[in-house]
């Protein structure tokens, strides 16, 4: 269910839209890998989330420029 969401408000996004959500994940990236090398991690499921939704992402980025330029 809340996978779902996730894509479906990502397919709305605008690209540029897109670029400002990776940004954003991927300082979360770096703040949780910051945290689970202090040893401050409490959820370190999280650290494969974002992972997945970065990669999620860059997909829909990647598809969206893609069939832009097809246009």
């Amino acid at each position: 269910m809340k996978n779902d969401q996730r894509k479906s408000d990502l397919a709305a996004m605008s690209v540029d839209q897109l670029r400002d959500e990776l940004l954003k994940l991927k300082k979360e990236q770096f703040n949780l890998r910051f945290q689970k090398a202090t040893g401050q991690l409490d959820n370190t499921a999280r650290v494969r989330e974002v992972r997945r939704d970065i990669a999620r992402v860059r997909t829909y980025a990647r598809n969206k420029a893609a069939s832009a330029g097809q246009v």
